[in-house]
């Protein structure tokens, strides 16, 4: 699960190196909109640079589009770098999906890396990309779906955040997808003002309920509060514990409907506490 996926440029060594430490679960080092297209080469060279050692978090690129002039360059930069996984900016079909990881292909066989080691989240910012997500989700090697909010909002002559109801339908369809599709949850959009943290965690809170796995955030003190917001609370906790205890204890007296807190509990409520439990461990062990 990642919580958190904080954003730098990847030209910039000294954003990058401070990034790796400031608690998020992935740190996404961008060779696209945040690098002036004077500076493409200038980046991948940074990212070479910077990629020498292992990073001490996972680590994702995210690489122009697969329409860009960027593209191939941008693959040639990454292959045999410890990187987690490649955000292929502005996806606007399953086809862009396929053609980037047949060029990825071409580079493993001949880097003799195993084919299919680079897991790809594309990033969908266009209406286009919102139609497509159930084929986008999938396509092989994807791992999940990330949202450009950001783009989506001005495509359609929405103010975001202002008006953030508006990217309701576009986030449900991420989720609808990514279930269907069998791969992780999306990711949310960067939430674009830096100051407002409690629009921050309002937004962290919709994308929470709508099944969401984690937001996309853009400056070090947005991590914390999504990180909080994304880490299931005490009370969620407790509830999940008493739900598994009370249905094992039941199954095996034969019964498979119970009552806890007043709550009917079936299979699909317990299953799904189990998950939150196993989930919990992994972002707080031993607890």
């Amino acid at each position: 699960m990642l919580r958190t996926v904080l954003f730098t440029p990847a030209d910039d060594p000294k954003k990058c190196l401070k990034a790796m430490t400031c608690g998020a679960d992935a740190v996404a080092l961008d060779l696209e909109d945040a690098v002036a297209y004077s500076r493409k080469e200038a980046a991948r060279e940074c990212l070479r640079e910077i990629l020498r050692r292992p990073p001490p978090v996972t680590l994702l690129v995210r690489i122009n589009p697969a329409v860009s002039s960027y593209i191939l360059d941008d693959l040639k930069t990454v292959i045999g770098l410890p990187v987690d996984g490649l955000m292929l900016a502005k996806t606007e079909s399953a086809l862009d999906v396929l053609k980037v990881g047949w060029l990825l292909g071409l580079l493993e066989e001949k880097a003799g890396l195993p084919p299919g080691k680079i897991r790809l989240l594309p990033f969908i910012e266009s209406p286009g990309g919102i139609l497509g997500a159930a084929e986008i989700a999938s396509a092989p090697r994807v791992r999940a779906l990330a949202f450009g909010g950001v783009d989506f909002s001005q495509d359609l002559g929405l103010r975001y955040p202002a008006e953030s109801e508006g990217l309701l339908g576009a986030r449900s369809q991420l989720v609808l997808a990514s279930r269907a599709a069998g791969i992780d949850p999306p990711l949310d959009t960067v939430f674009p003002v830096l100051k407002d943290t409690d629009r921050l965690i309002k937004e962290a809170e919709t994308a929470r309920r709508l099944g969401f796995q984690g937001k996309l955030v853009i400056h070090p003190a947005q991590v914390d509060p999504v990180n909080r917001l994304f880490t299931p609370g005490p009370e969620e906790i407790e509830y999940a514990k008493r739900v598994v205890a009370a249905f094992d204890r039941a199954e095996q007296s034969g019964t498979a409907v119970i009552q806890v807190d007043g709550k009917m509990v079936e299979y699909p409520i317990f299953r799904r506490s189990k998950e939150l439990l196993a989930l919990y461990e992994k972002l707080v062990p031993g607890n």
